[in-house]
């Protein structure tokens, strides 16, 4: 008898490498995290979309970048039958803007808001919190105007999502990128700095410098991070409509008190981004209350090394997939990460609560003050709809008549300065003042029967 076939049949098969089973004792922070995800996409009127899990190669080769890491050395290729090569995805983002364009959603109200969860695939060199199969949980804002306010709601949305699941001290580390114009007097500028340090540099940024300047900035190595410090600033590049949005992006989270920092060194790994982008980190919270079970190599590395959440604008990637420039913004966030944050804290999230109004808002300083409104408004277990970017009352209105809300909460300058807002019953078209400081308790006892 072959001793090496008894052998082989007696050897214990485990999971491929990096990838993993989901017990039933880990259950319960994914059935939170999808609850979760799910009452705040009702919340925020988002709605879902799920994409294949194979794609074609093509789609990202063209989207995130051929220098990028991801296609360069991280994509699991299929061969299939008919030759035609697939991929499993390594993101969501291109496939939904890919399903986007090819069902033709732009016909639906404008931006469409949606939202995906499900598995990835990457070929990473498995450690803490990096794994080859992962899971994400995707919100991307999609067509209509490319306003900063939506920019803002997305940082706004996922920082909520993550306080929500009990992680505190989060800060959101932001960038822009610029628009086409002003990132290639920048890249010029990249590329002048850093020729002058040939050989100063690893051999994948020497390989950069010609092909991608600013994968530079993203580079990890020692000796990289050393040279990247003195480099110059994109933020010292901007055209003055790429500031102004920046600008305007800040302006909006501080009203909502979001910590962030600037952060010029920040370009994300994917070539699609424009303008904004961000990262969300659980800023040295966890490793503190881990050095008490002295625990802290592990946990610093999965808090203070690796984004909870990333994301950030990306108005030319329909574009890039054959179609047109589509404006766009949208967050992903690490399910694994936040899992191994809430093992280490020992939380289980509350759940969220339910009940719909749609917010209208007239005028410059009734938008910049509607975001703490909405959330109010959400603590208060309301799902809000609204369509911020669009400056017309008619517009709002109509939307709201469109999707069948009863109630309609109007905000306009005269409210702003007053701290009050309008309660319009859809319906009957009757009105009536309410001052902001009694809103919830009022919309509670009003809407309370017809809810």
């Amino acid at each position: 008898m072959d001793m090496s076939k008894s052998d082989s049949k007696k050897q214990i098969l485990k999971a491929p490498k990096g990838m993993r089973d989901i017990l039933f004792d880990e259950r319960v922070y994914w059935d939170e995290i999808h609850k979760k995800v799910n009452d705040i996409s009702q919340a925020y009127s988002f709605s879902r979309i799920d994409t294949p899990i194979l794609e074609s190669s093509d789609i990202f080769e063209r989207t995130l970048g051929e220098t990028s890491d991801v296609v360069e050395k991280q994509m699991f290729f299929v061969k299939t039958k008919d030759n035609a090569t697939l991929v499993l995805r390594p993101e969501g983002t291109s496939p939904l803007v890919r399903a986007y364009i090819e069902h033709g959603l732009d016909h639906l109200p404008q931006p469409l808001k949606a939202f995906y969860m499900g598995p990835m695939f990457r070929y990473e060199q498995p450690q803490a919190g990096r794994l080859r199969q992962f899971h994400q949980a995707g919100f991307e804002i999609i067509g209509g105007e490319s306003d900063p306010i939506y920019d803002a709601q997305i940082i706004v949305l996922i920082n909520r999502l993550l306080r929500g699941l009990g992680i505190k001290n989060i800060v959101t580390e932001i960038n822009s990128l610029g628009c086409k114009a002003c990132r290639l007097n920048y890249k010029r500028k990249l590329i002048a700095y850093y020729k002058e340090k040939k050989g100063k540099m690893c051999e994948d940024c020497e390989r950069r410098l010609a092909l991608n300047p600013l994968r530079l900035l993203d580079c990890k190595e020692e000796k990289c991070l050393a040279l990247r410090n003195e480099a110059p600033s994109i933020l010292d590049h901007l055209c003055k409509s790429c500031n102004i949005h920046l600008k305007q992006v800040l302006e909006f989270i501080e009203e909502m008190k979001i910590p962030y920092r600037l952060n010029h060194f920040l370009v994300r790994g994917l070539d699609y981004y424009n303008r904004t982008v961000f990262e969300i980190f659980a800023d040295g919270a966890l490793e503190q209350k881990e050095a008490e079970k002295h625990e802290e190599e592990v946990v610093s590395h999965v808090s203070s090394k690796l984004a909870l959440a990333s994301g950030g604008r990306y108005d030319f990637l329909g574009e890039i997939l054959g179609s047109r420039s589509i404006s766009a913004v949208g967050v992903a966030m690490g399910i694994e990460r936040v899992i191994e944050l809430l093992k280490k804290y020992e939380i289980i999230p509350k759940p969220l609560r339910k009940k719909r109004i749609f917010f209208v808002y007239i005028g410059e300083t009734a938008k910049k003050k509607s975001l703490p409104i909405i959330d109010a408004l959400i603590d208060a277990g309301f799902n809000v709809m609204e369509a911020l970017g669009k400056e017309s009352l008619k517009a709002q209105l109509r939307l709201a008549d469109k999707e069948r809300i009863e109630w309609a909460l109007i905000f306009g300058q005269k409210e702003a300065f007053e701290d009050s807002v309008i309660l319009r019953d859809m319906k009957t078209g009757a009105q009536e003042a309410i001052a902001l400081k009694s809103l919830t308790e009022r919309l509670h006892k009003k809407l309370g029967a017809r809810v």
